[in-house]
This record gives C-alpha cells, structure tokens and sequence, in this order.
C-alpha cells in the first residue's frame, strides 16, 4: 500500500475518528495529553474514543499501574504495565457491549520532556495495542523516541504529532511495515524525532523479523544505531548501555572467523582486567556498519540476517550502526555510560584512524578527531596483522605511520590509550575472511578448519552465504 498524499496529523486524526470500527482508550503521561487533544481538536473523537486519562502524580501512577522496581517511570516495562491494563479494562467493559466488528486498541506513552534549566535528557516510550480483527488476539507497537527540540512546548507537539502517526499507521499502513515505519515521522522529520528501537508483535506480526526492522530504521535515517540480543530481541540503546562497560568489535563478520572469536577472546580478556572496568558490568558488542552491509549502493537483507544468524548464534549482542568513523561511534556511545569504553580493532584499521584525509571535512582535521576519539573514557585494543610479503607481524611497536603523526602516535601509547592484544594465536593470522568466504560458495572443502563449529553448522543447517554441499552441486 503506498501513501500517494502525506496526510496531516488533523487528518489522520480525523479519518480514524470517522472510522466506525476502531475504538479505544489513550493514556499518557509525562508531556501533556497531546495525542488527546488531537483526536479531539479534529472532531468526531467520540467515535473512537472510550477514555483518555494522565496519571502524573507518582502514587496514583503507581495505584493504577503498579510499582516498577527499578523506580523508573519513563522505561518500557511502564509502557506495558500501561497497554495491558488499559486493553484490559477496554475488553472488560465494552466486548459484547460495542458492535461486533469493533476494533479495540489500547494506545499509551510515557514522556520526559525537556526541563526548566535544558539539563535532562528528553525521550518516550510510545506504544499501540490493537486488533485487526474483530474479536482477536490483538498486536503490539512499541517505539522508542529521543525528542529533539530545543523547548519543551515544541517536545510536546512532537509526542502528539508521533502518536498520530503511529495509531493511524496501525490501522492503514500495517500490511508494509517500512511505509509505517516511515510514515511515524510525517509533519516531523529526523531533525525533530529520533527512533532508535521498534518492535512488532502479535498474531498479524508472525512474519515480521524485528532485526529487519532495526536495520530499516538506520538505513532510513530515523536513527543512527540500533541493538539487538542474541535471541534477535530488539533493545533499547540507552536501558542497554546505561552505566556499563562497553566493550565492542567492528568487523563484516562475513562469515565471522576463528580471527574475529580469537579479537573478542583476547580483547575480553584484557580489557576485563583493566582498573577502570567491573568485570561483572561488561556489555560486549559485536558491529555492523551500513557501510559494510551494502553492494553497489543497495542493502542485501539476505547476506546482512546471515551475518547476523552467526553472530547470534555465538551469542553476541549486535549494533547496527552508520557510524563509518571511530570517533563518531565513541561519541554516541558516550552518551549512554561514563564508564570505560574498549574497542576491538585489528592493526589495519589503526592505519584508517590515523589517516588524515578521513578527515578533511573537520575544521580541526584529524585534531579534531582525536580530541572526540580520546578526551572520552576509551582504549582501543589493536589485534595484529601479518604482511603478505614478508610474513612479519604488525603490532603497535613496529606500526609505520607518517612522521609528522608519529608524535602523537607516541603521545596516545604513553598514555594508555592504545594497547596490543596480547596471547593472540599467532596461527589465526592466515585466515582471510573474503577467502573463506569464497571458499562456502564454490563448495570447496577446508573452509569448516577456519571458523568456529557453530558458525559452520549454522552455515551448513541454514545453507547461509550461499553454501551448497556436494550433494547440491
């Protein structure tokens, strides 16, 4: 279904309300009752709404939603503990009551918009509960924003703008999730709402793979990364990353070799033993850029969920981010912890940090850079590399650079702020991922001895990166 016309909010308020089917309550807490007063300002609400309420005051919050243990009320389990008991309440009063082909939905958010003094970090959660059907299980949509302008008044008609977008997507977009995702952030733009986690469920949603989602979002711009676990569970950046320590490798992992396990090991290992770090408080991630998952300019959603079927199946969490530079990546993730930061990095990518024309768009150059790269809590682990030629091995000792950045090459060393990855298996320096790579696509035998037993049974069991055994050939 494409949208040939982009709809106002009013509008969009509007048809909803002239919808005879859709029928429900809305709760929201923390910005205003802006999503309401939409419905309302447009006429006909009371067609389609049963109730609107707004639970400011903590204990009545807390009366009507209970407690959250971690005493948090802008998180996402206050968001769920808001959909059930609404829906449920809805479902209670009014089925059997309302015309059968009613469509009930329970919609809610709960906000923290800019303060007085500008100090706070403004976001939401936001999130519709919904039938398609009349008397069926119904859906979920949960989304996680970052409100991004500069007063709270415009914050607040932004959350309203949102929610509008977001119940009438539901309901008129739900057959193409990427028009709907797109559609959230109509009369907005990526200047003004950031969406950095989305997440379908329910009966209608089977077919929806929530990592696709998450790579649509950064692919679309509507966010610079996004996060996932192990089990392919969408998460949210800033509750993943508060107050940890990060530990994180950049690679193609395509298809991830004993090189990359032997990286994330032996970098593990080290940087669990810094000073600064609480073993116990790591998050280790394995990234994504999207440059690494593009061919001639498009995005193979096939090749991108083989790479990531691997590296869940060796149990990383993963980040999909379009953050090409380190010290954009650094940036954004310093936002999230105070805590030590490590990145995992093999030797030629050293060389990439320290190249100069990366950044001649910067004022400073690669001062500038660096100044955002090292001012933060951060240690790069550099992996080494073996030269085709002569067979020598490369570490932060003997690395070549230009003279005039060998001062401060010197400089960052003395300082702690780059270390070799040391007990590395000096045998894993032969494996080149492209020609492993090259090796599962022709059937050739021997790529099995070069990456770790549950990376070649997952290739093997899901045919992934185009394998074929001899008995397909």
């Amino acid at each position: 279904m494409a949208a040939a016309i982009t709809l106002s909010p009013r509008e969009k308020a509007l048809q909803i309300n002239l919808d005879h089917r859709t029928y429900g309550s809305l709760a929201e807490i923390g910005a205003g009752q802006e999503v309401s007063a939409l419905f309302f300002k447009a006429g006909a609400a009371s067609g389609t709404i049963a109730k609107t309420i707004s639970a400011y005051d903590m204990t009545f919050s807390d009366a009507i939603y209970g407690p959250e243990e971690s005493g948090r009320y802008v998180c996402e389990s206050r968001l769920m503990k808001m959909l059930n008991k609404e829906y449920v309440l809805l479902e209670k009063r009014l089925k059997g009551v309302r015309h059968p082909e009613t469509l009930f939905f329970a919609f809610a958010n709960t906000v923290v918009a800019l303060n007085y003094k500008k100090s706070n970090e403004s976001h939401g959660w936001i999130g519709m509960r919904f039938q398609l059907s009349p008397n069926k299980e119904p859906n979920d949509v949960v989304i996680h924003v970052r409100m991004l302008d500069n007063s709270n008044l415009a914050q607040q008609q932004a959350v309203g703008i949102i929610g509008i977008n977001l119940i009438y997507g539901c309901f008129f977009y739900y057959e193409n999730p990427e028009l709907l995702l797109n559609s959230l952030i109509d009369y907005l733009g990526t200047d003004r709402i950031e969406i950095d986690m989305m997440r379908f469920t329910g009966p209608d949603f089977k077919h929806i793979d929530n990592r696709l989602i998450s790579l649509q979002l950064v692919k679309n711009g509507l966010t610079k990364a996004a996060l996932f676990n192990p089990k392919g569970q969408v998460l949210q950046p800033s509750e993943a990353f508060y107050k940890k320590n990060i530990l994180i490798l950049r690679g193609r992992f395509r298809p991830c070799t004993y090189v990359n396990q032997d990286m994330l090991s032996t970098g593990y290992a080290q940087f669990s033993k810094d000073k600064n770090v609480n073993p116990d408080n790591i998050i280790t991630i394995s990234e994504l850029t999207l440059t690494s998952l593009q061919s001639e300019g498009d995005i193979n959603e096939k090749d991108f969920l083989d790479r990531v079927e691997i590296l869940c199946s060796l149990g990383h969490t993963v980040l999909i981010s379009n953050y090409l530079r380190y010290y954009r990546l650094i940036s954004y993730l310093a936002g999230f912890t105070k805590h030590r930061i490590g990145i995992i990095l093999g030797i030629l990518s050293l060389s990439d940090i320290f190249n100069e024309q990366y950044y001649t768009d910067l004022k400073g150059g690669i001062l500038e850079a660096f100044a955002t790269l090292f001012s933060r809590n951060v240690k790069l682990y550099v992996y080494p590399a073996k030269e085709a030629r002569t067979g020598n091995i490369v570490t932060c000792t003997n690395f070549r650079l230009p003279e005039n950045l060998f001062h401060l090459y010197k400089y960052l060393l003395s300082n702690d702020k780059l270390e070799d990855v040391v007990n590395y298996n000096a045998a894993y320096l032969n494996i080149i991922s492209d020609d492993v790579l090259k090796m599962i696509k022709e059937g050739e035998e021997g790529w099995e001895t070069q990456v770790p037993r549950e990376v070649s049974e997952a290739i093997k069991g899901k045919k992934l990166f185009g394998y074929a055994s001899n008995d397909d050939l």
